[in-house]
């Protein structure tokens, strides 16, 4: 199959799978089907406790994520079959609560005290429910961080490794010696960023803000400026979990527009068994790339990518394998890209307090035609080696210290643009999480 191929292969069995899921199942559970008439009868009750639980699941799973509105439908469809199931009737009631439904709310609280006689801790959360008045919940919570910090880079403006490179072909091929702007330049530096997410539905629904500034002390036609905007919404296609983003984001290079951004992903967790503790996801990336002051150099790419993470109750893991295609204008250098992209990343709770992050990526890339003739008859190349690692130390409850390190090293088969880099910053965060 050819490399192109694919990212359109998944994006079709990424959209179509769940689709066709919720074509067939409903649009909240497909695991809520009835047995196709005719079925064996044993087979029909072997089924119906699955189907229940993978239900309540759901509808915890919804909870969780404040997304109250199709928490009630769920549970509202369970205990029509589990009518014994007191925890059902406890979270159907909260949810209707948090939803400002006070009077189906005090109705389900009475009938959970009569029908299973709760005990005292459940007495309370009930009390506790009553005593709110039943107002309807402001959304979860938005989130915040704001950081500022120093650092040095000793490759601000990413130049090559080699002084020298050769240029055209047969008897009219040179070799020259690079000037020194175009030569690594060490610079310290200090910035600044925020992020904020903020819910803006009880179904899933968040929006997204990201801005960053970065001023050096010496090279200034390295400061740059970056602002991201987007919106990712939760939901759940038959059995499978998805989640759709899509965001727009601005670079500024020395004070000039330098790149354009639009972005749209669709990430969805097939219903498979794994190990506890561990998830399978299929992404879909799509991106296109203006660059204003030199357009030939626009891409759309296409990512196709498998994401493993896993959990435990002081560590996190991932692991994404991606194939790449860019598309780019007809005369771009190099034409278009074909390329893969591997991704391992791990975050611990070192002690109360104390964290420690890192990941390690390589990024592939080859291009489909010579870079450019008579000047550079070669098809360029492209391994791209990151490695980062950071320490946080939370002084208080919502400020803390962010150590990080980070190096990259680009080989290619062009000199001119081999380049290597390490940089250092240390940053102050505050956040409400």
């Amino acid at each position: 199959m050819r490399l192109r191929t694919l990212p359109w292969l998944l994006w079709a069995v990424l959209l179509g799978a769940p689709l066709l899921a919720a074509a067939q199942s409903g649009p909240a559970d497909a695991a809520a089907a009835l047995p196709a008439e005719g079925a064996d009868a044993a087979g029909a009750a072997d089924y119906e406790p699955v189907r229940q639980e993978f239900l309540y699941r759901q509808a915890l799973q919804a909870v969780a994520e404040n997304r109250l509105e199709d928490a009630a439908a769920l549970l509202e469809r369970f205990i029509i079959d589990e009518p014994r199931h007191a925890g059902a009737f406890l979270e159907l009631a909260l949810a209707h609560c948090g939803l400002g439904n006070k009077e189906q709310a005090l109705k389900l609280f009475a009938t959970i005290e009569e029908r299973f006689q709760p005990p005292p801790g459940i007495m309370e959360v009930i009390q506790q429910g009553r005593a709110t008045g039943c107002a309807r919940k402001a959304e979860r919570p938005a989130s915040w961080l704001f950081s500022v910090g120093r650092g040095r880079d000793n490759n601000v403006n990413q130049g090559t490794s080699n002084p020298n490179f050769t240029i055209g072909t047969g008897s009219n091929q040179s070799t020259r010696e690079l000037d020194a702007e175009f030569l690594p330049q060490a610079d310290s530096f200090s910035m600044v960023s925020a992020s904020y997410v903020r819910p803006l539905t009880s179904r899933g629904t968040l929006g997204i803000v990201q801005a960053a500034a970065r001023r050096h002390d010496h090279l200034h036609e390295q400061d740059s400026n970056s602002l991201l905007t987007g919106l990712e919404h939760s939901m759940t296609l038959g059995r499978w979990r998805v989640r759709a983003t899509a965001a727009v984001g601005l670079t500024t290079l020395d004070g000039r527009m330098y790149q354009r951004q639009h972005q749209a992903q669709l990430r969805a967790a097939p219903p498979i068994s794994l190990p506890e503790n561990m998830d399978l996801a299929a992404a879909v990336n799509i991106s296109h790339v203006a660059y204003p002051t030199r357009s030939t150099y626009d891409s759309n790419t296409v990512e196709a990518s498998l994401i493993l993470t896993q959990r435990s109750q002081r560590a996190h893991r991932q692991f994404t394998l991606s194939r790449l295609h860019d598309h780019g204008k007809a005369l771009r250098p190099g034409g278009d890209r074909d390329g893969w992209f591997a991704n391992a990343q791990w975050y611990t709770a070192l002690r109360s307090g104390l964290y420690a992050d890192a990941n390690l990526s390589h990024q592939y890339w080859r291009g489909e035609r010579n870079y450019s003739p008579d000047l550079i008859e070669v098809a360029r190349r492209q391994n791209t080696t990151t490695a980062r690692a950071a320490l946080q130390w939370y002084v208080q409850p919502n400020l803390s210290l962010h150590l990080e390190g980070r190096m990259v090293r680009n080989r290619e088969n062009i000199s001119l643009f081999q380049y290597n880099s390490r940089a250092l910053q240390l940053s102050l965060r505050w956040d409400n999480l």
